[in-house]
């Protein structure tokens, strides 16, 4: 049975080696094996602990997917979402997004960020409200769609 929870310092190695197993994929996509997510330390993750949300997903007590947020003036930014490849197509990306969005109550607006050769990822966002705002190119390989969506005041 999956489970969402909040993640602690423990389950830092953990995450930061399902990020690094997840985001091939995208590197594989961009040619760039640079990626921040794949270079990342687990100290830089651990600094993320203390300055953000980050959520877990545990299927039978295997972590299986994970989410980070950070609140700032209205806007819950959320980044780094990952599911374990063999559980992608189950919904658990879906059930990480909302768990996010649920723990920034009271912000304005959601924003978040992918490649833009990720139309799958793109897809999601789009199916759970989010509108594309802009596009940066961040290298010679990659360029960044951004997304956001307003809060719904009403939950």
């Amino acid at each position: 049975m999956l489970t969402i929870d909040r993640a602690t310092l423990e389950d830092a190695e953990t995450i930061l080696a399902l990020q690094k197993l997840a985001y091939q994929s995208e590197a594989k996509l961009y040619n760039d094996w640079s990626l921040p997510p794949l270079t990342q330390t687990l100290e830089s993750l651990g600094e993320e602990f203390r300055t953000s949300v980050i959520l877990k997903a545990t299927e039978d007590n295997r972590i299986v997917g994970s989410v980070r947020a950070k609140v700032s003036g209205g806007t819950c930014a959320i980044g780094r979402l990952i599911v374990h490849p063999e559980f992608q197509g189950q919904g658990i990306g879906s059930k990480l997004l909302q768990a996010i969005e649920a723990s920034c109550a009271g912000v304005a607006r959601f924003e978040l960020f992918t490649g833009s050769k990720s139309e799958a990822n793109i897809r999601l966002y789009q199916r759970h409200g989010y509108t594309i705002t802009r596009t940066q190119t961040i290298s010679p390989t990659v360029t960044l769609t951004f997304l956001e969506k307003p809060a719904n005041t009403a939950l």
